[in-house]
């Protein structure tokens, strides 16, 4: 099997509500799409988000990058040798990792089919199904409470919050939100970057002494400052989870050495794919360190890439927060990974299992 043409689209998917940070407000997924094309007929099917306030990827970019430095390499190259595409996609240019994460995710897709097996159990097999978290969005602390309610009620037992835009405000919103669903739900904070460090510190030691008990914190400062990470790492009992400090592997080392996270957040958008995504849990099961497996917002083509991944790594990814294709509207995709509120399941089609996808618009080469 060997790698012949790849080609784009573009598929854009309304979500059911506006998705907010403290990065941004996104009301649809508007993701490449990217086909590799075998000689032997089989087509692998990749996705990267433009999310250029963290990964600096654009769409231009990422058709650019694949078109002029991914894909000449690739042409005519052996599906079974995957180690070797891998180094070539990764050693084609610097940084786009969406970029690389989308021609990656297909390329393991057609291994899966070369093998006429599922990719979890060619990554080394576990139970397929998992649970995942949902996220809230930031806005006014009523929506946030009967968002949280609502999600309960539809039986996710993990919240991921939004906060990072006031710091007053957000200790009310996770108090309240506490106060709604306390036992129904663990509460997972992510403030994208949005607090300084003693800012960090003040509001989760608040939360802490007024009794909210919090699963974990995300990224509560900026992505470079790994220091302030660790300042708060130190000073809170709410362990605190690396996402935007962590691209790859050598970040993922230089937080174990500084004691800078207790989390790891594994995003195959940052991480520029799957084998990256493999390496970093291996060094954080090496090291005894919980990772997430995280995505972006996508829907559920790149995110059963992520699927797989985290049933095959169930050891160490223990954590998971795949809620995009939950916030879409429709599931554009047929066959593949099933996702049914929180539950995600993997059936046993050949790599991931996709057959068709609804509504793609192609791309002129």
């Amino acid at each position: 099997m060997k790698i012949t043409d790849i080609q784009f689209g573009m598929l854009r998917v309304p979500l059911k509500t506006p998705f907010k940070t403290a990065l941004r407000t996104v009301d649809r997924v508007e993701d490449i799409i990217v086909m590799v094309h075998t000689d032997s007929g089989h087509i692998g099917y990749g996705e990267a988000p433009a999310t250029a306030v963290i990964t600096g990827d654009t769409h231009g970019s990422i058709v650019d990058a694949i078109r002029h430095y991914i894909s000449p390499r690739l042409m005519g190259q052996e599906i079974a040798n995957l180690n070797r595409i891998t180094q070539l996609i990764q050693g084609s240019m610097e940084k786009n990792s969406s970029a690389k994460a989308a021609v990656e995710i297909a390329v393991y897709d057609l291994w899966g089919q070369l093998y006429q097996a599922p990719l979890y159990k060619l990554l080394g097999g576990g139970d397929p199904v998992i649970t995942t978290d949902i996220t809230i969005s930031v806005d006014y602390i009523d929506k946030m409470v009967a968002d949280s309610i609502s999600a309960v009620d539809r039986g996710f037992e993990s919240l991921k919050i939004k906060v990072g835009k006031d710091i007053g405000v957000d200790i009310e919103r996770v108090k309240a939100i506490y106060a709604a669903v306390e036992d129904r739900a663990l509460l997972r904070l992510d403030a994208n970057q949005g607090w300084t460090a003693k800012q960090a510190v003040y509001a989760l030691q608040t939360l802490e002494d007024a009794g909210v008990k919090l699963e974990l914190v995300e990224q509560p400062v900026k992505a470079r400052d790994l220091e302030g990470m660790r300042y708060v790492t130190e000073r809170v009992h709410t362990p605190v989870m690396a996402d935007e400090s962590v691209f790859g592997p050598m970040e993922v080392i230089e937080l174990i050495r500084l004691r800078a996270a207790d989390i790891i957040n594994i995003k195959l958008m940052k991480t520029g794919g799957i084998s990256n995504a493999v390496r970093i849990a291996d060094i954080a099961g090496m090291h005894g360190i919980e990772c997430m497996i995280g995505c972006m917002l996508e829907t559920s083509i790149s995110v059963a890439a992520a699927v797989h991944l985290a049933v095959a790594k169930s050891d160490v990814i223990t954590k998971v927060d795949l809620d995009g294709p939950s916030l879409c509207q429709y599931n554009p995709v047929d066959g593949g990974v099933n996702f049914n509120e929180s539950e995600i399941s993997v059936s046993d089609a050949p790599g991931l299992g996709i057959r068709e996808i609804r509504g793609l618009e192609k791309l002129e080469r």
